[in-house]
C-alpha cells in the first residue's frame, strides 16, 4: 500500500492536470464554439460581457481546482496548519478577485466580494 504522502502528492499532480486539461480543452473544444453562436444573451449592451464573464468564469473552475492542488502537495508534507490553508485560499480568492476584474473591467461585481475574501483569508494567515 503506498503511503499517503504519497497519494496526497499523486492527487496533487492529477488535481494540477485536471485544471490545465480544463482550461486548455474547454476553451478549445467548448468556449469558442460557444462564442460562434448569434443567440449569446447582450448583457450590458451587446454580448462582449457575456463572452468575457463565462470565459473567467470557465477558467476560475481551474484555479480553485489548482488551490486544491496546492493543499493536497501541503498535505503530502505533514499536518496542515491553519495558516498554510488560509493563505493558499487566499491566494486562490486574490488570484480569481483579479481575474474577475480585469476580465470584466470591473463590471462583474464578483471581484470586490474575492478580493475581500481573499484578503480576509491572508489576515487570517498572518494572524
Amino acid at each position: 500500500m503506498p503511503s499517503s504522502e504519497l497519494l496526497y502528492l499523486l492527487a496533487a499532480v492529477l488535481a494540477l492536470a485536471l485544471g490545465i486539461a480544463h482550461s486548455f480543452l474547454g476553451e478549445k473544444y467548448i468556449l469558442i464554439r460557444l462564442f460562434r453562436r448569434n443567440d449569446l444573451p447582450k448583457l450590458f449592451g451587446g454580448t462582449q460581457f457575456t463572452v468575457r464573464t463565462l470565459r473567467f468564469a470557465w477558467h476560475l473552475t481551474s484555479v480553485a481546482w489548482w488551490a486544491a492542488a496546492a493543499l493536497l502537495f501541503l498535505l503530502a508534507q505533514g499536518p496542515l496548519s491553519s495558516a498554510a490553508v488560509s493563505g493558499v485560499l487566499a491566494a486562490m480568492f486574490l488570484v480569481s478577485g483579479g481575474v474577475t476584474l480585469i476580465a470584466s473591467r470591473g463590471r462583474h461585481l464578483a471581484w470586490l466580494a474575492f478580493l475581500v475574501i481573499g484578503f480576509i483569508a491572508l489576515y487570517g494567515a498572518w494572524a
